[in-house]
Order: C-alpha cells, then structure tokens, then sequence
C-alpha cells in the first residue's frame, strides 16, 4: 500500500511566499519611523529599522 500525499491549497503559496524577498519603499519606512518616534514606540521603531536595513542590504550570497 502506498501513502499518497494530500495538497493543500495554500501550501505551494506558502513556499513560493517564503522564496521571494518582501520589497519595502525606504521613503515610507522611514515615514513609518518618525511616526513611532513621536508615539513614543521603541518596539515598533526597532521593527522599522531592521525593515530600513533590509530594505538597504543585499541578500546573502548575493
């Protein structure tokens, strides 16, 4: 008896979604952060500038 494997339908989504890189717009991260930055939210601000740099840094092996 063979195990047949069952798809899902969002399984192929997922993997190709986990393949591209997100592309972010520097100016409006940067928007985003001064907005935290006169909130006051540190969390939110750290999120932002790692989103700055990935924005900015190349993919590795690139």
């Amino acid at each position: 008896m063979s195990a047949s494997r069952v798809r899902r339908p969002t399984e192929a989504a997922a993997l190709a979604r986990t393949v591209r890189r997100p592309e972010y717009s520097l100016p409006a991260v940067f928007a985003d952060m001064t907005t935290a930055h006169r909130l006051g939210d540190r969390e939110g601000l750290r999120l932002l500038a790692c989103r700055a740099v990935r924005a900015t840094s190349l993919e590795v092996g690139e």
